[in-house]
Order: structure tokens, then sequence, then C-alpha cells
């Protein structure tokens, strides 16, 4: 059984599901429509009654999760968590609310968990398909055939800012849905040759904004209750002619989203108008049915974070044989130093086999190039705090220490910043490593115990060794290496 939280920007989100045989099947689901977008103020920070209200809802999550023999949980947030300038603020609190840690992904990662969910939920090998996914914050398009993924993007245009901008104080104008649509076309234009017609066979919508739009057209008999460009232009027209979003009137569409509908219905226009969608067809699966089909890939040993490592060493070049020499020291190291979980295991992995791919850009600095780079990319199944390890690990592995030391007071941590300097010296002094040969112990201080003759056997290590002992010593820790072995 799995559950997967989105902290979306429109509403917080909550599904239960069990894996059978070849579905997921939802048990429990809750929806909490606290809009966290609305409650960004002019400088881009989340407000405190913001805060509150995503700490209270939370603090009801965990109510229902408690409930259930639940064997992993995802909790994963969207555009406007990324985006708030004070996300630091609320993530504490909400972590300590949900009772589990709080995944902030990229958009385009978000995009892919959202294919996943789609692709699962339809019976169609090999279908060649469009998916749109118009959130609160964001907006994201996936190209796909079967349940390989072709192109995924994510647009920063979402319901909440799109309807507070074009239709202020709920006022529904010809000029203002017009400039809505507008601003959207040039938002998709220079995005839009991938996802002509020619390269898919049909296209769906995923997101609870389309789904609700579709309701308000089949529902309420506007046009012929598809998702057309004829069937939305008669919705519009409709919202222009009561003229107020308080007073629109829609069956099947609570009061509270009736504004988000109208928001994405100017979105669900122009995407429809650039990319020449004919029909767009609802589904009712999305990011939280991906999640947790990612969660169960996990669990079955077929995690999507090894094919992207694995796609980032092909991209930029790394020398394969000389990050299997790293990455194997470096297990055997860290687990000499006893960490007190296995927190960092695999991202200590994951950037002994990523660690020189800086070279591809320069030999001088390459550690700091390789970090930036990680840090940056776009990696699948990665979340923004996993890659931000990964890219200290990376920038920790030479020269001083003084740039991460602010970290050092998570003491598994500095094990592994430990464990990848040592292998990254060692693979340099070309040292085939006997671990009988050595011990390794970091407690209040660093202790290498080493065979008397192991230095004479690798000159070079005397040097280097040296060098990390003056390292440590910057940062305050101390370094004793002792030949007794």
């Amino acid at each position: 059984m799995f559950a997967a939280v989105d902290l979306g920007s429109n509403s917080f989100r909550l599904h239960i599901g069990r894996h059978e045989g070849d579905v997921i099947r939802v048990v429990k689901s809750a929806r909490d429509p606290i809009r966290l977008a609305a409650g960004l103020d002019s400088q881009g920070n989340l407000t405190a009654a913001a805060i509150k209200s995503a700490v209270d809802s939370l603090a009801r999550f965990k109510l229902i999760l408690d409930e259930f023999p639940i064997d992993a949980v995802r909790v994963v947030a969207t555009n406007t968590i990324r985006i708030a300038k004070n996300a630091a603020a609320l993530l504490p609190a909400a972590e300590a609310a949900i009772g589990y840690p709080i995944e902030v992904i990229s958009g385009e990662e978000e995009g892919r968990l959202i294919y996943m969910g789609v692709s699962n939920s339809i019976a169609i090998p090999g279908e060649r398909r469009l998916v749109l996914d118009i959130g609160g914050g964001s907006t994201e398009v996936i190209l796909g055939r079967g349940h390989e993924i072709v192109k995924v993007e994510s647009f920063s245009i979402g319901t909440v800012k799109h309807s507070s901008t074009f239709f202020p104080q709920g006022k529904i104008t010809e000029a203002g849905f017009e400039a809505a649509i507008l601003s959207a076309r040039s938002l998709f234009e220079d995005a839009a040759p991938p996802y002509q017609p020619e390269h898919w066979r049909n296209a769906y919508g995923s997101s609870g904004t389309i789904r609700a739009i579709s309701d308000a057209l089949s529902k309420n008999s506007l046009g012929d209750g598809s998702i057309t460009l004829q069937s939305l232009t008669t919705l519009k027209q409709y919202c222009v002619q009561c003229g107020q979003i308080s007073q629109l009137e829609l069956n099947g569409i609570k009061p509270e989203r009736v504004a988000m509908v109208v928001g994405g219905l100017a979105i669900l226009i122009g995407l429809l108008q650039e990319f020449n969608i004919d029909v767009l067809r609802p589904i009712e699966a999305g990011l939280r049915m991906g999640v947790m089909w990612d969660l169960y890939l996990r669990s079955t040993k077929r995690d999507r974070r090894e094919q992207a490592v694995h796609n980032a060493a092909t991209l930029f070049h790394a020398d394969v044989t000389r990050a299997n020499r790293v990455a194997d020291m470096v297990k055997s190291l860290y687990a000499q130093l006893k960490p007190s979980s296995d927190t960092y295991t695999r991202h200590l992995h994951w950037s002994a086999m990523l660690h020189e791919i800086g070279m591809v850009v320069s030999h001088t600095g390459y550690h700091k190039h390789g970090a930036y780079m990680i840090e940056n990319a776009d990696m699948a199944g990665f979340t923004t705090r996993e890659q931000r390890v990964m890219s200290k690990l990376i920038l920790s592995q030479k020269g001083n220490l003084r740039k991460i030391s602010d970290s050092f007071a998570d003491l598994d941590f500095a094990k592994a910043v430990l464990a990848l300097r040592l292998s990254v010296t060692f693979m340099h002094s070309r040292v085939e490593l006997d671990y009988a040969d050595f011990r390794l112990k970091m407690k209040n201080k660093i202790e290498l115990e080493i065979r008397q003759d192991w230095v004479t056997l690798h000159p070079t290590v005397a040097f280097w060794l040296q060098k990390e002992i003056e390292c440590w010593r910057e940062v305050g820790v101390e370094f004793v290496v002792k030949a007794n072995i």
C-alpha cells in the first residue's frame, strides 16, 4: 500500500492506493482547497496565514495516513513552494505536521510523474500520446509513447495568477478573456512544434482543472460536451455574459473552484490553439497516481534515478572506469565510518559516479562545474533537495572544506564527504585498496590507521594525506594518521 501527498498551488491532495496486479487501486483520497498560490505576497513570500493553513492541512492528512498500514509515503511539493522565497520557513513545520520529508520537485519531474500516472492508467501499449496538466501555478506538457516519455516541459503559467491578472475583482470581460488567451499562447508558441498532431494519436488532460472544465461542458450542455475549441469558446462566451466570477453558476462545479475554471479555461484555449488539438480527453489520473507508481517501482528495485545518473554520465562523457573505482571505494570507506543511517548512502554512490562530469567544461575547477551542473540539471526521479545534496558532495571532493562546513553539523554528511575525498585521492594515486591495510573512524576526530609500509608502497598518498589533514584542521576537525597495522 502506497500514499501520495501532492502539495499543489490550488489544493493539497492525498491518495492512498493498493497495488493489485497491473493497477493501483485508490482506497482513500482527500482534498483540501487551501489555494496556496493565493498566499504569495507581492515580494513572492508566503504569508503567515498561508503557512498556517498549509501546516493545519497536513496535520489533518496525517490523521488519515495513520489509519492505514502504508508501506511507503511520498510527499511532493510543486510550483508555489518551488518559487516561494521563504519556502524554508514553511518546510520544517510542514514536515513535522505530516510526519514525512517533503520533496520539492522540478516542473519537469512533475511532468514525468504526471505521465507515469496517465500511462499506467491507459491500457493501450505503445500509444503515441500528448498529456496536458494545468495546475494552480504551472502547466506541464508531456509527449510520450506507451510508458516512454519522449519530451516534457513545464511552463510557469497557472490558474491562480492567470485568474487574478486578467479577471481582477472577479470581473469577466471579452477583452480580458482575449488578453488571457493571447498571454497563454505567447508562452506556448515557441515550444509548439514538437507537440503538433503528427507526433501523437490522442491528447489527454490530467489535471483537476481540465476535469472541472470537462464537467462544466458536459453538465451544462455547452457545445457538444467534449473538450474541443468550439465547446471551450461556448463556455468562454457564457462566462463573459455572466460578467462576474461570483455570478457564474455551473452545474457540477463547486463555487470555490469557479475562479480556477475561468483562469484554466483561458490557458486551455491557448493550448488547443497553439498545439492544434481537435479533441482533448479528460482522464482521472495524474501526479498522485504517478507518485504511487514511482514508489512501486522503487519497491521492486527499478529506481528511475539510476537511469538518470547513467544518462548524465553518458551525456557529460564521464570516465566510467574511474567513476566505478571511486564508487567502489566510497562504499567500503563509508561503511567503515558506520553512519547512523543510510540517508546519504545512495546519494554518495551517485555522486561518486558523477564526480568528474565537470571536466566536460574544464579540468580546472571541475568539481565546481560538476556541482553546478548537478544542482541545476533536469534529472528524472530526483528532487531539488537530493540534487542539492549531491551537488555539495561533488563540490566537497577536493579543495578547502570551508565552502561546505556549515553542513558538518550532520555527522553522517561529514562522513560522506570524508569517504568521497579519500576515495578520489586514492583513485588519483592509482591505489588498489586492500581494506585490510587500514581502518578509518570519525567521531570527535578523524583517525586513519594504515599498514606501516603502505605509504612506502604508495608515495604520493603521503602528500595528499598531509593536504587532507590541513583541510580538516581549517574547519576545526583533527585528523590523525597512524602507521600501526
